[in-house]
């Protein structure tokens, strides 16, 4: 879809800050995605805007009331971009920081006893939080195990532990080590067959770049995103609450009006930053279908990122331009599978006989940014159970290209000649 129109991708990368030059390095391809995403150069613009601006929202005055109509508009943009129509979103210090608030309020507004029920996959984020509250609101915490073979986690391996006293669940939508996703919607129907009333919240930082986002119909209470994962900039994090997970008891400033989630005065540049990924998601949906309403156009544009990171990993795994692909290496281990549907843009590997830290620093002498992932408290959860002491994440986007993973497998090559 994309990859079909020369004149689209050539128009996508324009629209990004540092498509293919790093400003400390010089030239080079960016597959470091999963740890951060390429931004987008509308929000750049509107962060350096905003930044300037002294007025805090609220205030009577033009630029107080300005910043409060920007700030409606974002929140109404994130409806149509997760398709929420109910519930509230949130800004916050980070997507770790907003998880860990909607899991505390989960485990100690609900009844003492029962279970929080992780699993194995999630990043620390959720199951530290799980770690912490669990014990203090006098609940088991449980860790469901995730399938090594495949790197993610069905509803199968939930519904083993799931007791109707499951108070709080947490679910990971796509793994940043694995780069599986997860049938969310399935996990949340099996958690609701025998715990109706558990609240059950998404960590959907490393998904939203991938697109594809439908929280109507995930039957959830809380979901987090990390924005500088997903086109836009660091220093904040979003959040969608139910409206009944948004009910109970939160941190929050005595005899304030609508018992608000937000602590303190929010930064209306990061909620109009937001609005740019939106409108971004919207041109492309626009580019690669004719739909007339804007939700469309965002469906659409997640299936032509999803179609678009499909044709890459592909390639990177099954060769292209006569060059082999990672999997025809022997000594070359895949983490979840060479052909796995769940892939959403990224693959991990190890290589007998090189340390993936050999690996990556060969790699950026070569001009191509990837990241080793090791077996400690953000990543061991996957690798010990392989046995693997580190890894090399190799994490595409649809702005990435077939001549971008071209010039990875040659440099590959190169490496595994030496």
């Amino acid at each position: 879809m994309i990859n079909l129109q020369p004149d689209l991708i050539d128009d996508i990368r324009g629209r990004f800050a540092h498509v293919d030059a790093c400003p400390f390095q010089g030239e080079r391809v960016f597959f470091e995605n999963a740890g951060g995403a390429l931004t987008l150069k509308s929000v750049v613009e509107t962060s350096a805007k905003f930044a300037a601006i002294p007025d805090n929202p609220g205030r009577d005055n033009p630029a107080g009331q300005a910043a409060v109509k920007i700030i409606a508009r974002a929140k109404n943009d994130m409806a149509v971009f997760f398709n929420a129509p109910n519930g509230q979103f949130i800004a916050g210090e980070s997507g770790t920081e907003l998880l860990f608030r909607l899991i505390g309020a989960a485990c100690l507004g609900t009844p003492e006893g029962g279970r929080v029920l992780s699993s194995s996959l999630e990043h620390p984020a959720t199951r530290s939080a799980a770690d912490r509250y669990a014990p203090i609101s006098g609940k088991a915490h449980v860790l469901v195990a995730h399938d090594n073979g495949t790197g993610s986690i069905d509803a199968a391996a939930y519904k083993a532990e799931i007791t109707p006293d499951t108070r709080v669940a947490t679910i990971l939508h796509t793994s940043p080590v694995t780069g599986m996703a997860v049938d969310v919607a399935a996990i949340a129907a099996t958690i609701r067959e025998t715990a109706p009333d558990c609240y059950i919240i998404v960590d959907g930082i490393q998904h939203a770049a991938h697109g594809r986002l439908d929280l109507a119909a995930l039957n959830i209470d809380g979901y987090v995103i990390s924005p500088y994962k997903v086109f836009s900039r660091h220093g904040y994090g979003i959040a969608w609450l139910s409206d009944r997970l948004a009910a109970l008891p939160h941190d929050g400033l005595m005899g304030a009006p609508g018992a608000p989630w937000e602590l303190g005065t929010r930064d209306a540049g990061a909620y109009a930053a937001f609005s740019d990924v939106v409108d971004y998601f919207d041109w492309l949906g626009g580019r690669v279908s004719d739909h007339d309403d804007r939700r469309s156009r965002i469906v659409a544009a997640g299936e032509a990122i999803h179609a678009q990171e499909k044709t890459l990993t592909e390639a990177l795994l099954h060769g292209a331009g006569n060059l082999p692909g990672l999997a025809s290496y022997e000594g070359v281990t895949i983490i979840g599978g060479i052909d796995n549907p769940r892939r959403e843009g990224l693959v991990s590997f190890a290589y007998e006989g090189l340390e993936a830290t050999e690996i990556v620093a060969a790699l950026n002498e070569a001009g191509i940014r990837t990241h080793v992932r090791k077996a400690d408290h953000y990543s061991g959860n996957i690798l010990s159970p392989l046995g693997m002491e580190s890894c090399v994440r190799v994490s595409l986007c649809h702005y990435n290209t077939e001549a971008e993973v071209i010039r990875f497998l040659a440099a590959m090559r190169d490496i595994m000649r030496a």
